[in-house]
């Protein structure tokens, strides 16, 4: 019997150690320091080390074409969506206003424009893709008597796993750095392991696996701090999951008196 009260006295200190989840795992952008990198100290300003983005094959791209001649914008804006204000409901609706109106590249990278005609855009970075534009509709346009904007139709990206609002989600933006994704999906769980997010990006010949650690600040300095489109952001779950136990003091406390009350009244039922 000594023995049984024994064990029960242990239990409540390895479940405390245990299953309480520390601030040091769920504190972003912490200075860790490193024997191979300089420790970034508070203030100072942290580079970014930013790639230019090159479509790739299911990219949707946003453009606009306007020109002097009347009846070729009517032409345009059929599939823009500029006219009666297309572009403007779409939004307040909440819809994807790019995927409605904008042109979406095929499995080989090309878009089909009205009057230009087809168009591979993969491998492509907006400037190059704004100068191949303006090459074809300068065939029906005299030079400055048009205007072209290629641009980004919004970053679409996956957050899958302890996320508070997982899902497919949409930043209609050109540029999104990875807090912002995780603010988009509702901000990452107690239990998302945030020193090894798993980070899947597409690339024109495929695509990587990347693991990340959003725990440290050098994190900004590298070139996985801009989200990219099509990434899939994967959090992992802590051990403690599994366990079952509370995410902290408290809630873990609560748990382990009550797992002592339930296996004293079983022993005392015995006797």
């Amino acid at each position: 019997m000594k023995n049984q009260f024994k064990y029960l006295q242990i239990l409540p200190i390895l479940f405390l150690f245990f299953s309480c989840v520390s601030n040091e795992r769920i504190i972003y952008m912490q200075d860790l320091g490193s024997d191979s990198n300089p420790l970034v100290s508070s203030g100072e300003t942290i580079p970014y080390e930013t790639e230019e983005y090159l479509f790739q094959a299911f990219d949707i791209v946003d453009i606009s074409v306007k020109t002097t001649n009347p009846e070729i914008n009517a032409i345009f804006s059929v599939i823009s969506g500029d006219s009666n204000g297309q572009n403007m409901s779409t939004g307040q609706n909440g819809g994807d206003i790019f995927f409605m109106n904008g042109y979406t590249l095929d499995e080989k990278g090309v878009i089909e424009m009205p009057l230009i005609g087809e168009l591979e855009l993969i491998g492509l970075n907006t400037k190059q893709a704004k100068e191949l534009v303006e090459s074809r509709v300068a065939k029906f346009v005299n030079e400055g008597e048009y205007f072209v904007r290629v641009r980004l139709g919004g970053i679409r990206f996956s957050a899958i796993g302890e996320f508070n609002s997982p899902g497919k989600q949409t930043i209609l933006q050109n540029r999104a750095n990875i807090f912002e994704a995780i603010a988009t999906a509702g901000d990452m769980t107690v239990l998302a392991k945030r020193n090894e997010i798993i980070l899947l990006r597409q690339y024109p010949d495929g695509s990587k696996i990347h693991k990340i650690n959003l725990n440290d600040q050098k994190l900004l300095g590298t070139e996985f701090f801009f989200i990219k489109p099509n990434d899939v952001i994967y959090a992992e779950p802590l051990k403690v999951r599994e366990i079952g136990t509370g995410t902290n003091f408290i809630q873990t406390l609560a748990l382990v008196t009550s797992m002592v009350t339930a296996v004293a009244l079983v022993m005392s039922l015995r006797q």
